[in-house]
């Protein structure tokens, strides 16, 4: 086997592999041999069918099998002993292409090289943590919220007409046809108006009704309704209406801390506190995660792959267009071209990626299966009833579980460098932290 240098231009690589017609009939024989004691043929005892006639059998089929291995084998070889790595997958091309058999097999190869990534002093990156407690007006303000969502309702005066979020209790009996029909009849059944949890068109025409009022309700029933003698027809409600309350907030004591699973006020508030400091926590992370990245971007210089920037302009590009028209749900659209913006954004993309993949490779960093199956998991969830489904989709699909993968590494490997960086605790109340996360989503 011969491989010879073409190309050696940047990142640039170029070779031509080529595969005698000898190393070719070595390797079929090879495989022959090894196949020879299992192979039955009439008139003969399973392991003593003759090699020559086993090549006349096989020879060819096993020829293919033979030229790609042998090819793998060679482009193996080259990168251990060169220590280079591919940007992406080496393309190939057979380039003797009138070959017969009895000829060399001919090869070039081609590909960008991953560059190499210099050493970073991590311990000389300085980094500050913005800290945030959970102060009393905050906790008191998440209480608040909390009593809203557990809002009660209280009886409005004699006389007040019923407005969207109120709760109107009443009676009512439906017919189709004038008909009555199971289970369209209740008493002191309570709806809040606005809630939706009726049939369209229905708590709309009860906004503005009053106690001790009958009122009548004519909507349709949705074509695609549950009850399939219901489904498309017209129906008319009778309402009595019994009470019009108002929503008002529940009383901030021990009954709501019970009602969100604390023992008592004391215990939500702490609940509260721990919850807001760990919502700080996550933003300033994020926030610190940004300012290393910076500083990051800022210490290394190295030749990008153009493959792997080309991609990732493309990709920039392509989601950025989706969400600047977010009624094109398909990609049957014109192809979209990178800017300067989206080639520059594309990279520090690469360039970090390729940064931090090193600092991982070299620190060991790994994604334990548990840390996977966790992530799989978080995503499933967004697929109710088909969680099952999903996780086997994942399983089979190598690109989907490197979707996945990708980001745990990274936060795995940015918390390792916060470890080894200068880090300053900096105190600063949730309105800085607010535009500081403000200001990462503006750039």
């Amino acid at each position: 086997m011969q491989v010879t240098e073409t190309l050696n231009e940047g990142l640039k690589r170029g070779y031509n592999i080529v595969v005698t017609a000898a190393e070719l009939d070595d390797k079929v024989n090879e495989k022959l041999t090894e196949a020879q004691p299992e192979v039955e043929m009439k008139g003969f005892r399973k392991g003593k069918v003759p090699m020559a006639l086993l090549k006349k059998q096989f020879g060819q089929r096993l020829l293919g099998e033979a030229m790609q291995e042998t090819i793998d084998g060679a482009m193996n070889k080259h990168f251990e002993d060169s220590g280079e790595r591919p940007a992406l997958q080496p393309e190939v091309k057979m380039t003797n292409e009138d070959w017969k058999e009895g000829d060399d097999v001919e090869v070039a190869m081609s590909y960008e090289a991953l560059p190499a990534i210099p050493e970073v002093d991590l311990k000389s990156v300085e980094l500050e943590k913005l800290v945030v407690k959970a102060d009393d007006a905050a906790v008191e303000e998440a209480l608040n919220n909390l009593a809203e969502t557990a809002q009660n309702f209280k009886a409005r005066r004699k006389g007040s007409k019923a407005k969207d979020g109120d709760q109107v209790v009443f009676d009512f009996v439906g017919k189709v046809d004038g008909e009555e029909f199971e289970g369209g009849s209740a008493e002191d059944y309570p709806l809040v108006l606005g809630s939706n949890s009726f049939i369209p068109g229905f708590e709309e025409q009860l906004v503005g009704a009053k106690a001790e009022e009958e009122k009548d309700v004519n909507v349709t029933f949705p074509e695609e309704y549950g009850a399939e003698h219901l489904a498309g027809k017209d129906a008319v409600f009778t309402c009595t209406i019994k009470e019009v309350k108002e929503p008002v907030a529940a009383e901030l004591d021990d009954e709501l801390a019970k009602k969100f699973g604390a023992e008592d006020l004391a215990a939500l508030k702490s609940q509260i506190a721990e919850r807001l400091e760990a919502e700080y926590a996550g933003a300033s992370r994020a926030v610190m995660k940004r300012a290393l990245l910076d500083a990051l971007d800022e210490k290394v210089s190295f030749d990008l792959p153009p493959s792997l920037v080309d991609a990732e302009a493309k990709q920039i590009a392509h989601q950025l267009w989706h969400e600047e028209n977010p009624d094109v749900e398909g990609h049957d659209h014109p192809e979209i071209e990178p800017t300067d913006e989206h080639n520059k954004l594309a990279e520090r993309r690469v360039r970090l990626g390729l940064l931090l993949a090193e600092l991982g490779q070299k620190a060991e960093v790994e994604v334990s299966d548990s840390e996977m199956t966790q992530a799989i998991m978080t995503q499933a969830r967004q697929y109710p009833g088909q969680e099952r489904q999903f996780f086997e989709f994942v399983q089979q699909n190598a690109q989907m579980q490197q979707q996945l993968r990708a980001p745990i590494f990274e936060d795995k490997v940015v918390d390792y460098v916060f470890e080894l960086a200068q880090v300053a605790d900096k105190e600063v109340n949730k309105d800085d932290l607010q535009k500081a996360v403000e200001a990462l989503e503006e750039e």
